[in-house]
């Protein structure tokens, strides 16, 4: 019809005509044709179709739900009195009226639907769960629904649908939990009342009923999966855990802890925990059918039980079974440990499904993976069971060796419970021995190192250690379990199987004479075995031991292993063997196993009789260490004394062989690094000198007895301390060693007969000498240069600022004297400061000679200040030399070191600042009547500030013994900052002693500071007094770093400087006049 001959075809009006009255549809609908488009125009085709009914179909399903409501209105309104019809007698046929609450249930129900065509989910819930409620009810009356009704059987399964509905859409708005309540509400309920009905857990109508809910649950998640619904996750935040253990006690820790659990009921699983829930469900369901098959003369009639007959319950559970599986490995994550065991477990109950199924060989199959994990992770309450099933399958498919391995290990197991038979799984193992025949002619071994063991294994080594050719002593203990009874299986022999080139040996079983004999400890001695010793020699020994063990009984094999080269030497495997008729079956087991639940408790047997046993308290007490005998060396490390910084201190390392072979000596010295700051250290020794390490200095080969020293050299500077040398001496044999081939590939490489001797020697490091200085500073006499001095522009024009004397006191403090051979001033000048003498350069042959502790030597030094243009950054002058002191340590035998230098550096110069100061300068000695000068100088060096100097001679009338010929009181002249001026006098001495020079008196007239109007004063201020200083007794000590500024404005608050013995106070000097 879509064609485009059909569409140009002129009859084309009159066959829609008739398809539309054939249709029933009303001439005014719209009739729709799809036109002849390509595929990727349909779907334009069909959403455009969409869009144009949309709107005419909601408004459809609208008039149907508000007829509906009109009806539901009338009904509920109308005030009529249900009553029961009347029916023949006999006539069971007869359908009853709907009563009132039917048709609530039906208007609900279809108002419900009208509103989900609509897309209004809210409304079609609340109209489902009306429904939901009224039918509720109905069922909850068997006065209005009599249970195995029609009606009754209807009103189930629509009470299912309308379950499935509230569930999808609390599903459509991701409304886990209330889907899950909803669900979990709605067999609550029924099952309830299907106990009221009589079909309850004891039937089967019940399991398969619950089976379906949860069924039909899981593929509606499953298929909500697919689209857009995401099953939630179930994983505390990482923040609540902190959160709640910062919170204080009370209410908030308590909703914080709530927060931290949640009751799995209410959480919503992935579709896999329905489907399994299914699977557990329908196997009940089987089994009350199996119950009830007993019965079958009670159930022959009842419909549902010939139902029941059709039903393959194996195959469902499988199906269930499967998809749960599925459904689990899907939704487990790579870390989640426990998504794979809940995955094995459904995977052990689909096999568990095959083997009731008569599906041996995938029951089997199954076994195999899961064995594997369960051995792997010794859940042996899971294994135990799984080996029953699986030995069963085995017997059904006839494969006996496999029958023989799971009988082995389930009773390495022991019995499933109390009940059980110890001896059972015994006499079973046997009856299949001696039954059967094995299907190949080779030994069968059966490995039960990863599951439970047989016997309960420990080997123990007496000593951890020992040395080459030395036997170590060691049992074996193999104990049977309580729960185990091993008595009646024929173990013909154990093989016991040693490390490395050692022989292993076979204990053969013999029978005890007499039950008598039999005792629940034998001890079995094996011998001493070695190396050197061949297989052919240790199978000549006639070794046997009683291999029956009883509950608890313990057999111990000991003896002795002596290896000639070092090696591990341990027990590497137990072998026990099994023949009974054709069967030769090998039993591998771990020299140290234990049951799982047992703590291994490693001891050693110390007596028969009595018994006593000594705990053995070591980590590795299954294996012991065969290393070479430890050579013999004595090591003696010898020096004099503390080390002196500066020279090469001698430490006498001496090597003597205390052993009886030959030993190739090598030495390696290291010199640990030090946290003393500025420190340089070396050590040498021959020739080689490291700062850190020297390796192989070779001491050659000392035969037994010999001795040899070697002197090593540590030279420190920078600063006392602990210096620390660590010392290996490593030694290594001589003695040649036959090279043998190793008779396995398991056998241990030839290990060097290498020892090592280690010693550490800590040694202090003092000075020899320490030197303290004392510096006083002077002024310049001469007189400053003039702006105009073209001199002070020559490169080598030196601006003299005085002087600096320094007394250098040089004090031996060590222990041991010194020889000093040389001391000299090794002059650095620099821009600011120069030597000009020194007391070493005239007297140097005065210090040449021993100094011993608490001797003291002096030198005094001249130092030449130059005027500083600026201030210094650090405001020192660094010292303008270094005292270089050549010295030899006194050693005992009256000999004399090795030549060492210590040097100190003049102490950096910081020569306090003058701002304004008056120098005196007078002659220390006059003739009577003779004109003696008398000069003042006085110097502004003061940055900024000028100086106005009002100048007074105060001569003593009574006690002047000087006539004065100069300036009396006067005003100099402005003097500007860094200027001075000169004034000078004449006296003639007209008393003979000791004379004082007339007072003078300096004062700087500073005018006031203006006052808080910001007019000045024109009275002149008193002024401030100008320090007045003898340059004879001129000395000043350094003082702080101070500005200029501060300098020039305290220069007057100095206190005055003691000059000579008499009385200076009031700046008197003093002149001796002689006659």
């Amino acid at each position: 019809m879509a064609s485009r001959k059909m569409l140009d075809d002129p009859a084309l009006d009159a066959r829609l005509t008739f398809i539309r009255r054939q249709s029933g549809l009303d001439p005014r609908a719209a009739l729709f044709v799809l036109s002849p488009v390509t595929s990727a125009e349909i779907g334009d085709f069909v959403r455009s179709l969409q869009e144009a009914l949309y709107e005419p179909a909601i408004e459809y399903y609208t008039n149907h739900s508000k007829r509906v409501r009109r009806k539901r209105n009338r009904h509920s309104q109308a005030n009529v009195s249900y009553q029961l019809p009347l029916t023949t007698i006999g006539s069971t046929s007869a359908q009853r009226p709907l009563r009132p609450e039917g048709w609530t249930v039906r208007y609900e129900y279809k108002m419900a639907c009208f509103a989900e065509f609509r897309g209004e989910d809210d409304i079609a819930l609340k109209h489902y769960h009306d429904a939901y409620s009224a039918l509720h009810i109905m069922l909850g009356s068997t006065a209005i629904l009599p249970p195995r009704t029609k009606r009754w059987a209807e009103a189930k399964v629509l009470a299912d649908c309308i379950s499935v509905k509230i569930c999808k859409l609390y599903l459509y708005n991701n409304e886990h939990a209330m889907a899950l309540a909803h669900h979990s509400s709605h067999m609550r309920l029924f099952s309830d009342l299907s106990r009221g009905w009589g079909i309850g857990e004891e039937t089967f109508e019940f399991w398969s009923w619950l089976a379906r809910q949860h069924r039909v649950f899981a593929e509606l998640l499953e298929q909500g999966t697919r689209s857009t619904l995401k099953i939630p996750t179930h994983l505390p935040s990482p923040g609540v855990a902190s959160q709640t253990q910062e919170t204080q006690r009370g209410s908030l820790e308590v909703e914080a802890m709530r927060a931290l659990g949640l009751n799995p009921t209410q959480a919503l699983q992935h579709p896999g925990f329905y489907y399994y829930m299914a699977a557990r469900c329908t196997e009940n369901r089987r089994d009350r059918y199996l119950r009830a098959l007993e019965n079958e003369s009670s159930h022959h009639a009842s419909p549902g039980f010939v139902n029941e007959r059709k039903v393959d319950h194996l195959s469902i559970v499988l199906e269930l079974y499967t998809r749960a599986y599925e459904l689990f490995k899907k939704y487990s994550t790579s870390s989640s440990q426990s998504q794979g065991r809940l995955t094995l477990w459904i995977a052990y109950l689909i096999a568990q499904t095959y083997y009731e199924s008569g599906k041996f060989e995938m029951a089997v199959r199954f076994f195999e993976r899961i064995a594997k994990t369960y051995r792997r992770e010794q859940w042996d309450a899971l294994l135990r069971p799984l080996l029953s099933t699986w030995y069963r399958c085995a017997q059904h498919l006839g494969d006996m060796e496999l029958s023989v391995q799971l009988l082995l290990e389930i009773i390495g197991h022991g019995p499933q419970d109390d009940q059980d038979d110890p001896e059972s799984l015994e006499e079973d193992l046997l009856a299949v021995l001696k039954s059967t025949v094995p299907s190949s002619d080779q030994v069968l071994t059966v490995d039960l190192t990863e599951s439970g063991p047989l016997l309960d294994t420990s080997a123990v080594f007496w000593k951890s250690h020992v040395n080459v050719d030395q036997a170590a002593a060691f049992q074996i203990t193999l104990t049977a379990p309580e729960i185990i009874s091993l008595a009646s299986l024929p173990f013909t022999s154990l093989l016991v199987q040693f490390s490395g080139d050692l022989p292993s040996i076979t204990v053969q079983h013999t029978a005890p004479e007499s039950d008598a004999d039999v005792s629940s400890l034998q001890k079995i001695d094996l011998g001493d075995l070695s190396t050197s010793s061949s297989d052919n020699e240790d199978k000549d020994k006639d070794i046997k031991a009683n291999l029956r063990w009883r509950p608890g009984d313990t057999l111990i094999l000991c003896g002795n292993l002596t290896s000639s080269v070092p090696s591990n030497m341990t027990v590497s495997k137990l072998v026990l063997t099994l023949k009974e008729g054709n069967w030769n079956i090998d039993l591998p087991l771990h020299p140290n196993s234990r049951r799982s639940g047992t703590i291994p408790y490693p001891r050693w047997l110390g007596s028969l009789s009595p018994v006593r046993f000594i705990p053995v308290h070591r980590d590795n007490y299954s294996f012991v260490v065969v290393r070479h005998r430890p050579h013999v060396v004595k090591v003696s490390l010898s020096s004099e004394g503390p080390a002196y910084l500066g020279e090469e201190f001698p430490i006498v390392i001496d090597v003597t062989n205390a052993d009886d072979r030959e030993l190739d000596i090598v030495v390696d010295i290291l010199l640990q690094p030090t946290e003393i700051e500025e420190a340089d250290n070396f050590i040498s020794v021959d020739e080689e000198r490291s700062s850190s390490l020297i390796k192989g200095v070779e001491f050659g080969v000392l035969p037994p007895g010999v001795n040899m020293n070697k002197t090593l050299y540590l030279a420190c500077s920078g600063a006392v301390g602990d210096r620390v040398i660590d010392i290996s001496v490593q030694s290594r044999s001589m003695a040649s060693v036959s090279p043998t081939t190793p008779v396995t590939p398991q056998s241990p490489s030839q290990v060097a007969d290498t020892g090592e001797t280690l010693r550490t020697l800590v040694v202090p490091t003092v000075d020899p000498i320490t030197a303290t200085h004392h510096v006083t500073y002077r002024r310049s006499t001469k007189p400053s240069p003039g702006l105009g001095d073209l001199d002070t522009f020559e490169g080598d024009y030196w601006d003299d600022a005085g002087e600096a004397h320094v007394v250098t006191t040089m004090t031996s403090v060590g222990p041991s004297g010194i020889f000093v051979e040389g001391l000299k001033l090794l002059r650095e000048d620099g821009t600011y400061a120069k030597v000009n003498e020194s007391t070493v350069d005239q007297d140097e042959d005065e210090f040449l000679t021993e100094w011993h502790t608490g001797d003291e030597f002096c030198d005094q030094c001249r130092i030449s200040l130059a005027r500083l243009d600026e201030p210094l950054g650090g405001g020192y002058i660094p010292g303008p030399g270094t005292y270089e002191v050549s010295w030899r340590r006194l050693l005992p035998n009256n000999q004399k070191g090795s030549l060492a230098k210590t040097r100190f550096s003049l102490p950096p110069l910081k020569p306090p600042s003058d701002g304004l100061i008056a120098l005196l300068n007078v002659p220390n000695t006059a003739k009577l009547h003779q004109t003696i000068p008398l000069q003042l100088t006085i110097r502004n060096g003061h940055p900024t500030k000028s100086a106005n100097i009002i100048l007074q001679l105060e001569p003593d009338a009574v006690t002047d013994g000087f006539v004065v010929a100069g300036i009396r009181n006067g005003r100099l002249p402005i003097l500007l900052p860094g200027g001075e001026e000169i004034i000078k006098w004449n006296l003639i001495p007209i008393e003979c002693g000791w004379v004082k020079v007339p007072k003078i008196k300096v004062m700087n007239r500073r005018p006031p500071p203006p006052s808080a109007h910001g007019q000045a004063h024109d009275v002149e201020g008193e002024g401030e007094i100008v320090e007045v200083v003898d340059v004879r007794w001129d000395g000043r000590p350094e003082q702080s770093v101070r500005t200029s500024v501060d300098v020039a404005r305290k220069s007057v608050e100095v206190p005055k400087v003691e000059m000579h013995p008499s009385d200076a106070a009031q700046f008197a000097a003093v002149v001796l006049v002689l006659p």
